[in-house]
């Protein structure tokens, strides 16, 4: 009898599960309302343009169309990285890229660590206040503030000689200038990167740090024992994801920072591009665009069938 009871306990549960569904999609159709204009977002911009494609195969002509232009199968490719230059673009391209993703990872989770460490919470939001505010400022404006901060007569390079030290040119020669791009970038972005790894650190089970406490651990075991681990699966997503970037080096920064004199090692891809082919060379531009499209989905591919073998994590 008990038996029977249950069985039809668990149907009429069933049952209700069921029925409830439209029930639940009413209550939260305003959130799916939120979504849609995301979604009209990303399928304009970046779905509907995807038949341009072609471009990359054709000497694209305005006038005729993709459908009426010469088709040149992989000349473009060819042009591309056979042109003066090309090769040194995409090492500057890469070893910009990778020290970023590097240094963008490692930073903010150094951040995160020591903020959760504070017990002031009017100290912990004025702090957390003043490093979000650079990540709101354009390039423009800051790329402004750090030519006159780095000039030989800057603020720096005065501090520097008063100190009777040897001015630097830091966007000036070559070396500096891909330092002052990363620790600029660092500066700019490190303090809203933290926020996601804040949440991360907020979703631990206090009781686990309880139970580390009882056995005697100090607050460095349990970061390396506890919070680092917990932190891991959300470490290596943003590792992934930021793979997807890694032939693009911020073209907003290279842009308003480079000048002629260090061209031969802080010239990017898209800074090549955007100097060589203008003046209607529409292929030559999808090709590059193609291009980095590839090799990004490739790895973020790569990384994220990785992420998932090594630590069991996965977005979907």
């Amino acid at each position: 009898m008990k038996d029977t009871v249950i069985i039809t306990s668990s149907s009429s549960a069933s049952a209700r599960v069921k029925r409830s569904k439209p029930t639940s999609f009413r209550k939260t159709w305003r959130l799916h309302l939120m979504l849609l204009p995301a979604v009209l977002v990303a399928l304009i911009f970046k779905y509907a343009p995807m038949p341009g494609i072609i471009m990359a195969f054709q000497d694209f002509k305005p006038w005729l169309g993709i459908t009426g232009s010469p088709w040149v199968g992989l000349d473009n490719f060819q042009l591309i990285f056979t042109m003066k230059g090309s090769v040194q673009v995409i090492w500057n391209t890469l070893i910009i890229s990778i020290l970023k993703i590097i240094f963008g990872l490692a930073v903010p989770v150094t951040f995160a660590l020591l903020l959760n460490e504070f017990r002031n919470m009017k100290l912990k939001r004025s702090v957390q206040t003043m490093v979000y505010l650079p990540h709101f400022m354009s390039w423009v404006i800051l790329a402004g503030i750090l030519l006159d901060v780095l000039s030989l007569d800057g603020i720096i390079n005065r501090l520097f000689t008063f100190f009777h030290l040897q001015p630097i040119m830091f966007l000036g020669e070559g070396t500096w200038f891909r330092i002052t791009v990363i620790v600029s970038d660092l500066w700019k972005e490190f303090g809203f990167s933290a926020i996601v790894f804040l949440a991360a650190l907020s979703g631990i089970n206090p009781e686990l740090y309880e139970a580390a406490e009882i056995d005697g651990a100090g607050r460095w075991k349990q970061t390396i024992h506890i919070t680092l681990p917990s932190m891991l699966p959300i470490m290596v997503v943003v590792f992934t994801l930021s793979l997807g970037n890694m032939l693009s080096a911020n073209f907003d920064q290279i842009y308003n920072l480079i000048n002629p004199l260090v061209l031969q090692q802080g010239d990017i891809i898209d800074t090549f591009v955007f100097r060589n082919f203008q003046g209607g060379q529409y292929s030559l531009a999808a090709t590059v665009g193609l291009f980095k499209s590839v090799v990004g989905f490739i790895l973020i591919s790569g990384g994220y069938y990785f992420s998932y073998k090594w630590t069991n994590y996965r977005v979907f």
